[in-house]
């Protein structure tokens, strides 16, 4: 939405100037510089000064203006057009969850999760993202933290949201930083907004545990990330516990606490995805993150982390479209270990071997082959038999470039 508020504006701007300076042309006033003028069109205002060239007879017989001003025009529509598709184009990604833990009754149950929103509308009363939510038959929507945004605050369009979300299926919803901040500075309004949401049926369930009939929906606030995690003794009469928090980089603290699965956002899929690297950068400025997308696994607890759908201060995803995230809970008559294993392939095999150590695993076995293009010593691929469930010794294989 930034960017939409901005091109607007830095166009109407424009097209003021060019009138503004045809007047004073006219009347033989003092003038506009035409630098400026040709930078108010290069900095975004290209169709608005265009409109005005056009609407006013102005700067028409000027070489550089008949140029540099088009040009610009068609330049940012091409942009326009690629940033506004990367930052309304919905993708959903779906995983499995197979455990032991799962119960019959729960096997099929559908969690679709939605993170950092931040004011963003998908379509008029959000119809885009209602029509892939339904899409997904969730038996619940999770709502994992930053739905408004502090530095453009809508409280409104955050409602419309979740005035249409529970017309679908039941909605649990945790704070992100953004929460956090808007609930220090601005907080008449944000209690407010809580208790409208509330009104509508959503289940806001910060620090909060809900016994969901087959497992435990824990839900970490904002407020208590970095202190010891407590689930609350609905965890001891199911054995499967669904954590929403916000921020991934926690991970160690949400398996301490007994998650199995852990459902976060935060940091929108790196903003900015580099083909063959990842993620550019996470919401706290740290480059090239690892908890950026994807599932990551420690002990027992898998993480999933979302993308997120909308933006922040930096208005543009490029190659990072928004995601609608999708779990699906199967019940296996024994645990399928991939399920936690850690990703491995890129690191050199002293980390690796490290790493696994760290988690656990100690029946490591290493594997040598030939591999062009990839440096001695890196992990190439992984793997452990197929038939290995939690009564098996768990091996893990881990081939390495030769």
């Amino acid at each position: 939405m930034l960017l939409v508020y901005y091109m607007l504006i830095i166009n109407i701007l424009a097209f003021i100037l060019y009138g503004v300076d045809k007047k004073k042309a006219e009347k033989e006033k003092y003038r506009i510089p035409e630098s400026r003028l040709i930078l108010v069109a290069v900095l975004g205002g290209a169709f608005g000064a265009l409109l005005g060239m056009i609407s006013f007879h102005h700067k028409t017989k000027k070489t550089k203006f008949r140029v540099v001003v088009p040009v610009f025009a068609v330049l940012y529509a091409a942009l326009m057009a690629y940033f506004l598709y990367g930052n309304y184009h919905l993708v959903t990604t779906e995983y499995e969850y197979a455990s032991v833990e799962v119960s019959e009754e729960m096997d099929g149950y559908t969690i679709v999760q939605i993170s950092d929103l931040h004011n963003q509308l998908f379509g008029i009363g959000d119809s885009r993202l209602m029509k892939d939510i339904r899409a997904a038959e969730p038996d619940i929507i999770v709502v994992t933290g930053d739905a408004v945004d502090m530095s453009h605050t809508s409280f409104k369009l955050a409602e419309i949201f979740f005035e249409e979300a529970v017309k679908i299926a039941p909605v649990y919803y945790i704070s992100g930083n953004h929460e956090k901040w808007l609930a220090d500075i601005r907080k008449e309004s944000y209690d407010k907004f809580i208790q409208d949401i509330q009104a509508m049926g959503v289940n806001c369930i910060d620090d909060q545990t809900v016994d969901m009939q087959g497992f435990t929906l824990a839900g970490v606030s904002e407020w208590s990330l970095g202190s010891e995690i407590n689930i609350e003794n609905n965890a001891e009469a199911n054995d499967l516990v669904v954590m929403l928090a916000h921020e991934p980089g926690y991970l160690s603290d949400y398996s301490k606490a007994g998650a199995d699965i852990v459902l976060t956002g935060h940091n929108h899929g790196g903003q900015i995805v580099v083909p063959g690297k990842g993620g550019l950068i996470s919401s706290d400025f740290e480059f090239f993150p690892e908890l950026c997308e994807g599932v990551h696994t420690e002990g027992k607890t898998a993480m999933f982390i979302s993308r997120g759908l909308g933006n922040s201060l930096f208005p543009v995803r490029i190659n990072n479209y928004p995601e609608i995230v999708k779990v699906v809970l199967r019940k296996e008559e024994h645990k399928l270990m991939h399920v936690y294993m850690p990703e491995l392939v890129g690191l050199n095999v002293e980390s690796a071997e490290n790493k696994l150590k760290n988690l656990g695993f100690f029946n490591v076995i290493v594997e040598y082959e030939k591999a062009e293009g990839i440096e001695p010593g890196q992990v190439i691929r992984q793997s452990i038999p197929a038939d290995t469930t939690v009564s098996t010794e768990f091996e893990i294989t881990i081939y390495v470039a030769e």
